[in-house]
């Protein structure tokens, strides 16, 4: 257990895939719009997506010219929700520090 942990959080031991996965919560993404919204180049994005799906935390479909990623099974499961209640927590301006 404390091994697959270890190796998912070195998955997500960079800013840009936890960028990747909170957008991917959203749904699906093609490698386009997660560009725009992770602010990555698309060489950079690129190895991003490739290390996730290589690793099975994304899955990928091709519509046309496009690849669509999103989020594979449900080891991301507790990681994405807590990222959406740390987002919701600053969304509604709350501290997210806890109190004493």
């Amino acid at each position: 257990m404390f091994e697959r942990a270890a190796e998912l959080f070195a998955l997500l031991s960079t800013p840009v895939r936890l960028r990747i996965v909170h957008d991917l919560m959203g749904g699906e993404r093609t490698v386009s719009q997660l560009i725009e919204s992770v602010g990555a180049s698309q060489p950079n994005l690129s190895q991003h997506l490739a290390t996730l799906y290589r690793s099975g935390l994304l899955s990928r479909r091709r519509d046309g010219v496009h690849m669509l990623y999103r989020i594979a099974g449900d080891r991301l499961a507790a990681l994405t929700q807590w990222l959406e209640a740390q987002g919701a927590m600053r969304a509604d301006g709350s501290d997210h520090k806890e109190k004493p």
